[in-house]
């Protein structure tokens, strides 16, 4: 599925990924390749994502990578649509 991270400043991610897991309102949720439709408010939190998406230049430092391979970028909140293997997500 494809992943876009988009914050006030910059677009942040884009590429494809196998999942992404995000903070919402109501607790944390993964998406993986063919999730039903959903848009979300995501709270404080999380965002992890596996995969390999161009990180755009600038912006590496706000990430981490564990051993496994998964990345993670901490948000102040934001919103979250999930539609047609397209992940985007608005962070604060």
């Amino acid at each position: 599925m494809y992943l876009e991270i988009v914050t006030p400043e910059a677009s942040i991610v884009s590429g494809e990924v196998e999942s992404v897991t995000v903070p919402g309102v109501e607790g944390s949720f993964q998406m993986l390749n063919n999730h039903a439709p959903i848009v979300s408010l995501l709270q404080e939190g999380k965002v992890t994502f596996k995969g390999n998406p161009v990180i755009a230049e600038g912006f590496e430092n706000k990430f981490q990578k564990d051993a496994s391979g998964k990345w993670t970028l901490e948000i102040n909140g934001g919103t979250v649509e999930c539609k047609d293997n397209k992940v985007i997500v608005l962070a604060d």
